[in-house]
């Protein structure tokens, strides 16, 4: 009842969220695999120049694959929608689509409860297009990730903090001219914790801040 609980509450309702989420360090050792659902929603990211600023929820599946016992790969797909505001071509929210995204986990160091781990990954989600006057507006949000962290294992929980460099560019199409903008800050703090129900599942909390505010949440079962 309690996992069920929470499964529902973390689903239920948006969370504030920018740069791909990190995942933590918890990694599926070799010839195993983890599965999750993971909420993301992008609340504020600053572009450059007069590009104003854009938001993203999104939700996806995820996959975990581990290669070796120190690296695993990271796969998701599932959909996601943008909103851009600028002073140029207003304010479009839209309508979700596709979206999916992948991405490594190397383990660097593991000492008693002590983990380090250095990943990357991507993003990229595809929404609908949308007419507004005589142009049809197109975005791509395309939202890269290099992180390192560093984990202590305790009773009720694993949390574990970070810096990484990252970059959410919103590549934007108004009829067959495009333009690649891009965030005004690529420099961040990372903050998190995983939280075992039981010993093949957990929740994943991620905070994300100095580039930008932001929330990760997903439910995740190995095996």
């Amino acid at each position: 009842m309690r996992t069920f609980i929470l499964v529902v509450s973390l689903f239920s309702f948006p969370v504030t969220a920018v740069a791909a989420p990190a995942y933590g360090t918890r990694m599926p050792e070799s010839r195993h695999a983890t599965v999750g659902l993971q909420a993301y929603n992008i609340f504020y990211s600053k572009l450059e120049k007069d590009y104003g600023k854009i938001s993203s929820l999104q939700h996806f599946g995820l996959l975990t694959l581990g290669i070796f016992d120190w690296l695993c790969l990271d796969l998701k797909g599932g959909a996601g929608h943008v909103h851009s505001r600028n002073a140029a071509a207003g304010d479009i929210n839209y309508t979700p689509f596709l979206g999916g995204g992948y991405g490594f986990r190397v383990r660097v160091l593991e000492h008693e409860q002590t983990k380090a781990v250095i990943g990357f990954q991507h993003i990229s989600i595809h929404p609908y297009s949308k007419v507004i006057g005589n142009g049809r507006n197109k975005a791509v949000l395309d939202d890269w990730q290099f992180s390192g962290l560093v984990s202590y294992e305790l009773k009720a929980l694993t949390p574990y903090i970070g810096g990484r460099w990252s970059r959410v560019d919103h590549i934007h199409w108004i009829n067959d001219q495009r333009k690649r903008e891009q965030p005004v800050r690529t420099a961040g703090l990372i903050t998190g914790f995983d939280i075992p129900l039981n010993a093949k599942t957990w929740l994943n909390i991620e905070g994300q801040f100095l580039d930008a505010t932001a929330v990760a949440a997903s439910i995740n079962f190995s095996f």
